[in-house]
């Protein structure tokens, strides 16, 4: 089983990726696989809503976007770190993960997932919340863990000081291998992922 991470961070080895590493180490020690999707400095695309991802995914080739879809594909659970930026999310994060979700939200359903927000003081709360919006609407569990997933740090590898936070995150790795093993289990049992309707739709203007 493995885990796919995102840094929403240009830097690449800043705070948020100490953060996300920290998930990582302690998933390995629980047998799970992981890796650190890099989103890094380059731009990123913003979604222009064309529908023509239905095709053939999304129609932008030149970032990292359909390059991360693939591994999603592959993958069995997920955690997206952002670092806060005027209390919510980095803007490369959001577009990233509307244009992923968007075009492939099947490569993500029934699949956990987690959010982790990393800022100097304030916003996180708000971030977290944004980046949960996209575990609601694509079916996937959300995993938690002993605090809302936020870490604290403001140069780079200050994260490594805030102890809770870092607890924070080897707890949240534990939910995630065992909410992972109890899938693998589940699936083993034969129990059969859960029915979806999709025959109603409604816009509240018609």
């Amino acid at each position: 089983m493995k885990v796919l991470m995102l840094n929403g961070s240009a830097h690449q080895k800043g705070n948020t990726y100490l953060s996300l590493l920290e998930v990582g180490k302690t998933l390995e020690k629980e047998g799970i696989e992981y890796e650190i999707f890099q989103i890094g400095g380059a731009p990123v695309r913003d979604c222009i809503g064309c529908g023509k991802c239905s095709e053939k995914g999304c129609v932008f080739d030149d970032d990292k976007v359909n390059e991360f879809i693939a591994k999603a594909k592959e993958a069995d659970g997920f955690v997206f770190g952002t670092p806060v930026y005027y209390a919510h999310p980095s803007g490369r994060i959001l577009s990233f993960l509307d244009r992923a979700f968007y075009s492939s939200g099947q490569a993500f359903a029934f699949k956990p997932g987690a959010a982790v927000a990393v800022a100097r003081r304030g916003g996180t709360s708000a971030s977290f919340d944004a980046l949960n919006k996209y575990f609601g609407i694509s079916r996937m569990p959300v995993v938690g863990s002993t605090y809302w997933n936020q870490v604290y740090g403001c140069v780079e590898g200050e994260a490594a000081l805030d102890t809770e936070g870092l607890q924070t995150m080897r707890n949240l790795a534990h939910n995630m291998a065992w909410m992972l093993k109890c899938f693998e289990a589940g699936k083993a049992a034969g129990i059969p992922l859960p029915e979806t309707e999709r025959s109603e739709r409604m816009n509240f203007i018609r």
